[in-house]
């Protein structure tokens, strides 16, 4: 009988200290440490589109598509280039979740140079796509985020092509370790 109340005394004192622990604990109350590790970047762009057809591989049913445009500062054409935006997507139902279907944004400004990896696997013909950021390189080296894409119909005269804002939100590590060559 006194075993069984040295046990019982035992258990409720180890589960009153784990208790503790966790309400004590400064590291469960400090809910920025993610945000500690982890600096928040917002980039607002424009995709414009080239002058020439979209390339179309096997149209019909079974396409895909590839695609090279510019991103710029503003919405004009001739706004200040910062960047391209190239891919290559297999929007058939089978492929849907292929990895080829990933949106390269590449910049190379004063501010920031490197890419960015969008993943596009649930596309869809609405005005804006919410889609994932899956990773960068450069100064976007370990990007984590999302990548909304507008169609900005204000915009578009009547002759003009679909305009896209790009808006970018990404989270990066504070410090990135540079791999010694």
């Amino acid at each position: 009988m006194r075993s069984r109340i040295i046990f019982c005394t035992a258990v409720s004192i180890a589960t009153l200290a784990v208790i503790l622990l966790a309400l004590i604990s400064p590291v469960a109350h400090d809910k920025s440490r993610n945000n500690k590790q982890r600096k928040r970047l917002d980039l607002s762009l424009y995709i414009q589109q080239p002058r020439t057809k979209r390339s179309i591989i096997n149209p019909g049913k079974n396409s895909a598509f590839i695609f090279y445009h510019k991103l710029t500062e503003g919405p004009h054409n001739t706004s200040r280039m910062v960047g391209k935006a190239q891919g290559f997507i297999i929007p058939v139902q089978k492929f849907a979740q292929s990895a080829f279907n990933i949106i390269y944004l590449t910049f190379d400004t004063p501010e920031y140079s490197g890419s960015l990896g969008v993943e596009a696997n649930y596309v869809t013909h609405n005005a804006e796509q919410k889609l994932k950021v899956v990773g960068g390189t450069g100064s976007f080296a370990f990007a984590r985020g999302m990548a909304v894409f507008s169609l900005q119909t204000d915009l578009m005269g009547s002759d003009s092509e679909a305009m896209y804002q790009l808006k970018l939100h990404l989270n990066l590590p504070k410090h990135v370790r540079k791999i010694p060559s």
